[in-house]
């Protein structure tokens, strides 16, 4: 496998939603991962002389991500391929629309086709799914946000998955925000929420979100110079009755809901007033979106 140069775009989308791992790593990796010793198949019974050209296409409704990932595994393979993009990351796409064409060495389109495809699938599909729940709560305030519930050294592609579908990113890292658990409160040696805010408070300059699991914690969490109370498995009636006691504290902490949220309760709980809603299973539990690619005279 040859060096690649990568894109403008991709070089942008490397600076904004990645820390340490690069994209070209991350494609060579997927490559070698599925190449191995060499494409026996296709090396056996195509000529390295033979071109094709191919147009890679969704085979269903879906927002798209990840189609200038896709298109730098082909340059990886076939530095000279030619490429034409036709719908752009956060599009809505419709099922059997093109979204690229390629011409370049037979080769390379074959043996890059499962890992481009792969990659589309995976990533339309957070971005699909993020969509879906984005315009469930239309027209309410509330942002969708992901979690760190990412798969091991793919979060920045996942979290620019959740972006293409108008959903926002929660913190990427550990070192990005603080987020006192219920596991922390266990060893803080039962300190109150405010002293255990303040302490944290003093050591950074970081944003500070503090989870509670009832309305007397929320009580103490207000008190507290906390940026974010998350609300952790509340129903929909608990939330309105924290909406209302954040207006009585004259409060402008942001008031964020989490846990056992799906599409079929999602609006409920926008329909409170919540500021944010952060879901798991943006990232953790998506559905794959299936493209295809056909060779073509």
């Amino acid at each position: 496998m040859t060096g690649f140069a990568l894109s403008f775009l991709s070089v942008i989308l490397i600076s904004k939603f990645m820390n340490k791992i690069s994209l070209e790593s991350i494609i060579r990796l997927a490559l070698q991962e599925d190449i191995q010793k060499g494409d026996v198949t296709t090396n056996s019974i195509v000529s390295p002389k033979s071109g094709s050209r191919a147009i890679i296409f969704s085979k269903e409704n879906a927002i798209l991500s990840g189609v200038e990932v896709a298109a730098e595994v082909f340059r990886h393979l076939d530095k000279k391929i030619k490429l034409r993009i036709h719908a752009k990351d956060g599009d809505r796409i419709k099922k059997n629309a093109p979204v690229i064409t390629l011409k370049g060495h037979s080769r390379a389109i074959l043996t890059g086709e499962r890992t481009a495809l792969n990659f589309l699938s995976y990533l339309s599909g957070i971005a699909t799914t993020t969509r879906s729940f984005v315009d469930k709560i239309r027209p309410y305030k509330a942002q969708i946000l992901d979690t760190r519930k990412t798969t091991p050294t793919l979060r920045f592609l996942e979290r620019y998955a959740v972006r293409c579908g108008g959903g926002h990113n929660h913190r990427d890292n550990l070192s990005e925000m603080a987020m006192i658990k219920d596991n922390h409160w266990l060893c803080s040696e039962n300190e109150s929420i405010v002293n255990v805010v303040k302490k944290l408070r003093n050591n950074t300059d970081v944003a500070i979100v503090v989870e509670v699991d009832s309305l007397t914690q929320l009580k103490d969490a207000l008190q507290s110079p906390a940026d974010v109370i998350l609300l952790d498995n509340m129903k929909p009636e608990t939330v309105r009755k924290a909406i209302s006691m954040r207006k009585q504290f004259k409060s402008s902490v942001l008031l964020e809901v989490s846990g056992g949220i799906h599409i079929g309760n999602v609006r409920g709980y926008a329909q409170t007033g919540v500021d944010r809603i952060s879901i798991g299973s943006l990232t953790q539990s998506r559905q794959a979106i299936d493209f295809s690619m056909e060779l073509v005279p």
